[in-house]
């Protein structure tokens, strides 16, 4: 059963790899940067990498504070909303 599994999971990871990367044609439109990651247009100007990065940063944000409040909750804190709703 180990066998079987491995192999199927060798192929869609192997099908999924030659679709991840951009065709010629669109690595040839994309910006030296972004020139194998995906297919379609690039980039048309400064405000749509200002978008992307904006975006970039706030998912870093997110993704810092969920990390932070998932480990450390506080929820020992007498004003916390538990323990309002406790009392």
């Amino acid at each position: 059963m180990g066998k079987v599994k491995t192999i199927l999971v060798s192929l869609v990871l192997f099908m999924y790899a030659s679709v991840s990367f951009a065709c010629e044609v669109c690595k040839s439109n994309q910006p030296k940067m972004l020139e194998d990651i995906t297919h379609g247009q690039g980039p048309q100007g400064n405000v749509d990498y200002l978008i992307t990065w904006s975006a970039a940063v706030l998912v870093a944000f997110t993704l810092f504070f969920s990390i932070k409040y998932l480990v450390k909750p506080k929820e020992n804190r007498p004003g916390h909303i538990k323990n309002i709703v406790l009392e």
